[in-house]
């Protein structure tokens, strides 16, 4: 018997319209501060996310999922924008299965998502 074992792979992206539009509002120091702190919150929420699904605190993890939204509109990642949507409507629905599914697609968008805006920033870590 064979096992197989998939890693799924999606492609994210940046728009970097939305990053261009912060660095001409606030000049390069200000959105570079702006980005620097989005992708800090971003990486921590995200890390709080599994956190909070496994101490099965669903409102923790909804609110937490929503805040994910707004930062990662802000910097321009709309995939992870759409999956934290889809997670925090799992949640709503009460699918257990489904949230689980659906955080594990977000992380995996969320940490590609970030190394994105890193590399596309130039950013040393």
């Amino acid at each position: 018997m064979q096992v197989l074992q998939m890693k799924p792979m999606e492609n994210v992206s940046v728009d970097q319209d939305r990053l261009g539009a912060l660095y001409s509002q606030l000049g390069p120091v200000g959105a570079e501060d702006v980005v620097c702190r989005a992708l800090e919150e971003l990486g921590m929420r995200l890390s709080q996310c599994s956190t909070l699904f496994h101490e099965n605190d669903r409102a923790g993890l909804r609110k937490n999922t929503r805040s994910l939204i707004a930062i990662a509109d802000q910097i321009g990642m709309h995939a992870l924008s759409r999956v934290a949507a889809d997670v925090t409507n799992c949640i709503d629905h009460g699918n257990t299965v489904s949230v689980a599914a659906t955080l594990s697609r977000l992380i995996r968008i969320g940490e590609r998502s970030l190394t994105a805006v890193w590399d596309i920033q130039d950013i040393t870590i």
